[in-house]
């Protein structure tokens, strides 16, 4: 008398090994900023936490009536939208005119994700795209900065951040004379080497004690957050280990050829917006391929790209344009990278 065997089920693809919702996705990328964000307020005091409300809210809005003149269903709950407006936040200077953030967040959800259909569709990212429209926008504004740690940050906004539209705000240097702030020249680490190769000490990058975007926080948080991201298969992490393996390995040559010119890796990895960018936006995985080669090979255009605007651009940073470009050559990489099926011939030209 024969066995019983139980009969097996042959399904296709894609075969799925574990159930994970995009809002499980979505709401703990917000878990992973958060304490991001809460060192930014930290440094910055109550401007930053007044500009990341207005940028979320807005893209939150923003969502809501595009959603609704589309008729499509809500999608404001899958947490999407709130780690967009957060990421304006972050790439914003501290102080910030509160009405310009608004309009940050307006386009990077109306021109960044609902212009191509929403979740899913985008091309780019859309959080830089808000950014990237804003600096051009408003170039003054983008480029002043305060610095960490101001006396009594938690008690009075920066006076830029509460400026009305198309007003000229308080004076910030007037405002950094009145508390005393002594030795801030209102410039970044990245402006201080580009234009008077004046370095900046490595520990007060990775720990974010230092002027910059909002987001220019402790390295070593934004870091964290990526490893929890990563452990729990929410994150590419290669895209990030290559953005920065790419970076250190364009920078070596320039800085081993002359030091006292070139900045150092480190500096090139903890300065600027590189880790809030290698590890929050240039994973978007709608924006980014997902073949196994071509993950390695966009990371790697993101760090050239970087290295090369910032040593030899007209801009100190540039992390915003970098992704941006490998966005829009996204589909392109992938479509270079894709594994060639088991048994296909090569297509001949002219056959």
């Amino acid at each position: 008398m024969g066995l019983l065997q139980k009969p097996v089920e042959i399904h296709t693809s894609p075969h799925l090994k574990k159930s994970i919702t995009v809002d499980q996705i979505m709401r703990n990328v917000v878990y992973a900023l958060l304490p991001v964000c809460a060192w930014s307020v930290y440094q910055f005091g109550i401007s930053v936490l007044a500009l990341m409300i207005v940028t979320t809210v807005t893209c939150i809005l923003t969502e809501s009536l595009f959603c609704r003149l589309s008729n499509r269903a809500n999608s404001v709950a899958d947490f999407s939208v709130i780690i967009t407006g957060l990421l304006i936040a972050l790439t914003l200077p501290p102080g910030f005119p509160l009405w310009m953030g608004a309009v940050a967040g307006f386009v990077a959800v109306a021109l960044g994700k609902s212009l191509f259909g929403g979740l899913g569709y985008n091309v780019m990212n859309p959080a830089l795209v808000g950014r990237a429209f804003v600096q051009a926008a408003f170039p003054v504004a983008i480029t002043t900065w305060t610095p960490a740690l101001a006396p009594g940050r938690f008690l009075e906004f920066i006076p830029s951040s509460l400026a009305l539209p198309f007003m000229s705000p308080v004076s910030t240097t007037d405002w950094i004379k009145e508390h005393a702030i002594d030795g801030f020249s209102g410039a970044t680490p990245l402006a201080l080497h580009k234009f008077e190769q004046i370095s900046t000490d490595s520990m007060d990058l990775l720990l974010g004690f230092v002027a910059g975007s909002s987001g220019e926080t402790s390295a070593l948080i934004i870091l964290l957050g990526g490893i929890y991201l990563a452990a729990r298969k929410m994150m590419d992490w290669r895209i990030s280990a290559s953005v920065c393996i790419s970076t250190v390995l364009a920078t070596l040559p320039f800085y081993l050829m002359d030091p006292a010119i070139y900045p150092s890796p480190t500096f090139m990895l903890l300065s600027g917006g590189l880790m809030l960018g290698a590890v929050f936006m240039a994973t978007d995985m709608v924006a980014s391929p997902m073949t196994n080669k071509g993950v390695w090979v966009y990371g790697a255009v993101i760090g050239i790209i970087t290295v090369m605007i910032r040593l030899f651009g007209g801009l100190t940073e540039g992390v915003m344009y970098a992704i941006l470009i490998a966005n829009a050559m996204s589909p392109l990489i992938a479509s270079a990278t894709k594994t060639r099926i088991y048994g296909e011939r090569k297509k001949v030209v002219g056959s």
